[in-house]
């Protein structure tokens, strides 16, 4: 495949050979060695319907396999979580037919709220390029009119569905983390709605260069939580006792991470944790990401004191984010909030 001989892919080549060209010989090998897992691995699967049961043993049980899978690796997947596979295949679908959209028709319209992106603009290097296209949407633009679907109603209805469904199913995770920490889990976290949360439609195009190449380049999540839908490409990577590890794809789970929110609120208790999505060189990659965010003033404290972490906004932290990436080129996260940390 020569580069960009698909019209519906963005022009990511064009930003790769340019970051190449700038690039020496031995940043491109530590980038390539930076892209590589050391070993494939299955995520903690916890079965939900514990958290249903009416037999209290069973259900806290659950609470707690929850809580250690939060604590122990970030990561985890879910069985038994409440969303019809019937409307995740449909939404997948719809999501394809989007994403085969001519490239400049996706960039100039105003499809979904003009919330499409690619690429990485602030990218100096290759390490901070990601190789991907998406659609990122506030639920609450979702139904709103002026939204531009055109036609893809159908697009808009399989969003609507999935957008509460996903809502409810955060709600709910989120509820038993804070649980197990002894707080209440109704209403947990406070200001996370639908004019706050989002969800994120990923394409991911084979890469005619080199399977060396980050999707997704490595990050945390800023927010509470996030639940992934992908499909069976395979890509997805995260850190685990300091090394990648590959994230073996179960057609018939979701996968939920903790994002830096719950691990300020926790006292690190849950862990955040830094992955990426490595690119695949042939074949087409989908996933789907809803993301649970509080309102911008709303303020991340602590479930216990005395706290690692200074009292912020998620406004706050959003802004400090930006500036950084605007900056370094990187996200620097957490550490900038750390109470005790003078060195940033």
């Amino acid at each position: 495949m020569k580069a960009r001989d698909r019209v519906c892919d963005p022009p990511l080549a064009d930003s790769y050979q340019e970051l190449s060209y700038k690039s020496t010989r031995a940043a491109l090998r530590q980038h390539d060695q930076d892209c590589e897992a050391n070993a494939e691995c299955e995520l903690p699967m916890i079965d939900l319907r514990g958290l249903r049961r009416c037999n209290e043993e069973e259900r806290h049980a659950c609470v707690e396999t929850i809580a250690k899978a939060s604590s122990e690796w970030g990561f985890f997947q879910v069985l038994n979580h409440g969303i019809s596979q019937e409307l995740l295949e449909e939404m997948r679908r719809e999501q394809i037919k989007l994403f085969e959209l001519p490239f400049e028709r996706k960039a100039r319209s105003s499809l979904l709220n003009d919330s499409y992106r690619w690429g990485t603009p602030t990218a100096t290097s290759l390490h901070q390029f990601s190789w991907s296209e998406a659609f990122h949407v506030p639920l609450a633009k979702i139904s709103e009119k002026g939204s531009c679907y055109g036609e893809f109603s159908s697009l808009r209805e399989a969003m609507e569905k999935l957008a509460e469904a996903m809502s409810e199913l955060a709600t709910t995770l989120a509820g038993a983390l804070a649980e197990s920490l002894g707080y209440s889990s109704r209403g947990f976290p406070e200001s996370c709605n639908k004019s706050t949360c989002f969800l994120r439609l990923n394409h991911y195009p084979p890469c005619p260069f080199s399977a060396e190449i980050f999707g997704l380049m490595p990050h945390t999540d800023s927010d509470f939580l996030t639940i992934l839908y992908q499909d069976q490409v395979g890509g997805l990577q995260l850190m685990k006792d300091s090394k990648w590890v590959a994230v073996k794809p179960n057609p018939e789970a979701l996968i939920v991470n903790i994002g830096d929110l719950f691990q300020a609120w926790s006292n690190d208790v849950y862990k955040s944790v830094e992955h990426k999505v490595k690119i695949n060189s042939k074949m087409d990659r989908y996933s789907i990401a809803y993301f649970l965010c509080p309102s911008y003033e709303s303020t991340i404290g602590s479930c216990k004191k005395p706290s690692i972490y200074k009292d912020f906004t998620f406004g706050d932290y959003r802004k400090q984010v930006q500036e950084d990436v605007k900056i370094t080129g990187q996200k620097i996260g957490l550490p900038r909030f750390l109470l005790h940390n003078i060195s940033l």
